[in-house]
């Protein structure tokens, strides 16, 4: 028989830097699951990621035991990595704070295109390039 899935837990972390302190710790205690376990796990997957900000989606069984999956960086966070800025704009496209290149934008977009709702990676290029854009990050002709 296979396990039930009681609850599904979304979170977005340091890669390598999961501690049992806030945030990981209060919203995982709770939830049963062994914090010290976790974290060595969840780093030692994403000890090649270090500096970005990794997304997982955590699977808590009827067992209390676990398995969680890892997604890629967020669409915004590798744009203003890219980008080298801190923030996008706060009056979205109307107001440019960087340029990204078509190249950097293939780049994302390979790196993405796992999470992506694209079946080729000029689809994907554009639902990047839509996101620079609202951020206030041009593209390059």
């Amino acid at each position: 028989m296979a396990k039930e899935v009681v609850k599904k837990i979304n979170l977005q972390i340091p890669a390598g830097k999961a501690t049992p302190a806030p945030p990981v710790g209060t919203v995982l205690g709770p939830a049963g699951i062994n914090l010290g376990e976790f974290c060595t796990k969840f780093n030692d997957a994403t000890k090649d990621k270090m500096g970005d900000i990794i997304p997982v989606d955590i699977f808590l069984y009827d067992d209390r035991s676990y398995d969680f999956v890892l997604k890629t960086p967020p669409a915004a966070f590798l744009i203003k990595k890219y980008a080298k800025v801190q923030k996008g704009s706060a009056k979205g496209s109307k107001e440019v704070v960087a340029t990204l290149s078509k190249e950097d934008l293939r780049k994302i977009a390979e790196t993405k295109m796992p999470d992506l709702n694209a079946y080729d990676i000029e689809s994907a290029m554009k639902i990047i390039a839509g996101t620079a854009v609202n951020m206030g990050i041009n593209i390059e002709e």
